[in-house]
């Protein structure tokens, strides 16, 4: 009888290594395929437009405040490092476009200045200038 009792519980387990393996490859698979956003990691006050696009394969986002301060990836930087900062980025995530969320207060010659270091960094890149709907 004690046979019977033994051979009724080992048949009752279920075998979960088929279900681990199932899910380890899952997360193997959507590790692989995230794409990574570099944010500028500042909130800026974007002025409004009429017609604007949205760019879908963005990575890289540049930050400049109405104080003149330039942020990418979430740490603040010189204008003489922004090329170099850029580079740096293209090369851990390629890219063909970036995006400058400028402050409407920030002055043109500071968003000039980051543009000419975007395509000194690049020559093929597009760059885009980030706006709130208006």
């Amino acid at each position: 009888m004690a046979r019977k009792h033994n051979r009724e519980e080992e048949e009752a387990m279920i075998d979960m290594t088929p279900m681990l393996d199932i899910v380890f490859i899952m997360l193997i698979f959507f590790i692989v395929t995230t794409s990574f956003v570099k944010e500028a990691g500042i909130e800026v006050n974007k002025p409004k437009a009429a017609n604007q696009t949205k760019q879908k394969n963005a990575n890289i986002f540049i930050g400049i405040r109405d104080t003149g301060e330039i942020w990418i990836d979430k740490r603040r930087v010189d204008i003489e490092l922004v090329g170099s900062t850029i580079e740096k980025l293209l090369a851990e995530q390629p890219t063909d476009v970036i995006i400058i969320q400028a402050d409407k207060a920030s002055k043109h010659g500071d968003v000039v200045e980051v543009m000419d270091a975007i395509k000194a960094a690049g020559s093929n890149l597009r760059i885009s200038i980030a706006a709130a709907k208006g």
